[in-house]
């Protein structure tokens, strides 16, 4: 009766080494983490997606320690050109809390998809959309600047050109003006000097033949 009650024992012993051994060794990472979207200025810390960014970086977090990651993007429509065709890809190790980052990427404008595989998933890789957008962010920068330049440059440089016009036409209409005068008064002076000369001129003619007339009058008379 002693053997077969030390005999179960050793089996029961036995059975429970052998179930639990393999159960804790083939133990696989965990699929618990997340990765998300974030434009170059956003802090690691935060753990929102930014789906609409220019310049950016992949940021995980969650994920088991030391995790290694190999991450891809795709274009994605409705941007142009071939669907699925990788841009960008890289590998990550995650630190000890599971977390790690890329360096600061970036991508023409257009919307791709992220692809991230890792040890330990399940069924597939985590994912996301996004699209990048430097042209509409480089806009609102440079129409405020251009707008200011233009319109104080634009009044100085019209009122000197309107208050100078007025001063020319004065200037260039002086001269006109003071030369009627000088030509008026000139002719004026020579009509007015000259007519008195030619009568008096007339006058003393007429008094000196009347003279002549007279003394030869007198010499016939005498000489008679």
């Amino acid at each position: 009766m002693r053997i077969p009650a030390r005999a179960g024992v050793l089996a029961a012993a036995f059975s429970t080494a052998v179930l639990t051994a393999p159960v804790a060794h083939a133990t696989p990472p965990g699929d618990n983490g997340t990765v998300k979207i974030h434009d170059a200025s956003t802090g690691e810390e935060q753990r929102r997606n930014e789906p609409h960014v220019c310049t950016f970086y992949l940021d995980g977090f969650g994920f088991d320690a030391g995790q290694q990651v190999d991450w891809h993007i795709e274009v994605w429509a409705p941007t142009a050109g071939t669907k699925g065709e990788t841009v960008l890809s890289d590998t990550l190790t995650l630190d000890a809390s599971g977390h790690g980052r890329t360096e600061d990427l970036s991508l023409p404008d257009g919307h791709y998809k992220l692809f991230w595989n890792f040890d330990g998933e399940k069924g597939s890789a985590k994912h996301k959309v996004f699209w990048t957008d430097c042209e509409e962010t480089a806009a609102p920068s440079g129409s405020p600047s251009a707008a200011p330049s233009g319109s104080p440059s634009a009044a100085p440089s019209g009122e000197p050109e309107a208050s100078a016009s007025p001063s020319a036409a004065s200037s260039s209409a002086a001269p006109a003006a003071g030369s009627a005068p000088q030509g008026g008064s000139g002719d004026l002076a020579e009509t007015g000097n000259g007519a008195p000369v030619g009568l008096l001129a007339g006058v003393a003619a007429a008094l000196v033949a009347a003279g002549g007339f007279l003394m030869f009058r007198r010499r016939r008379s005498s000489g008679a």
